[in-house]
């Protein structure tokens, strides 16, 4: 059961739509009809899952890129987004050291990446940076810090 109050984080009015126009405007409208853009699995080498994934989606995989500023190597499969680290002393690295290769992070697409930033910091969570950064394929993106999500990482995405 969920106590917390309504506008903190993971508050009533999070994710709740039944009744909403009777109650006024929504406190997460900035959030609403939020997609889901991918998924992300971290691991050392994309050749362990590539075939199984490209089979099991019946698509292929995009070729590598590599996100100089993250320090990782992306590809993607549908939207599951493959990622592997560039060197030992990255925080991908080290997820895959603590925890082994496995689900890292889940992305959702938004409309405008700053202005999310600024209402969910306004709300009590977290970021892992100050502002958006440049991901893959030059999208606009920023990481919800995990201390302040339930221990889960997630990417803001911004639309094309």
């Amino acid at each position: 059961m969920n106590t917390r109050e309504p506008g903190g984080p993971g508050g009533a009015g999070a994710g709740a739509r039944d009744g909403a126009a009777a109650r006024g405007p929504r406190p997460y409208a900035y959030l609403e009809d939020l997609e889901l853009d991918h998924v992300a699995i971290a691991m050392r080498s994309f050749d362990e899952v590539l075939p199984l994934l490209e089979r099991l989606g019946g698509v292929a995989a995009t070729q590598p890129e590599r996100v100089e500023s993250q320090g990782v190597e992306v590809c993607f499969v549908g939207r599951v987004e493959l990622i592997r680290p560039l060197s030992e002393a990255n925080g991908v690295a080290r997820f895959i050291e603590r925890r082994g290769a496995g689900l890292h992070h889940i992305a959702y697409r938004v409309a405008d990446v700053g202005a999310v930033m600024k209402e969910l910091t306004a709300e009590g969570y977290r970021f892992t940076s100050d502002g958006p950064m440049t991901g893959a394929g030059g999208h606009r993106i920023a990481f919800m810090h995990p201390k302040s999500t339930g221990g889960v990482l997630v990417e803001m995405v911004e639309a094309d």
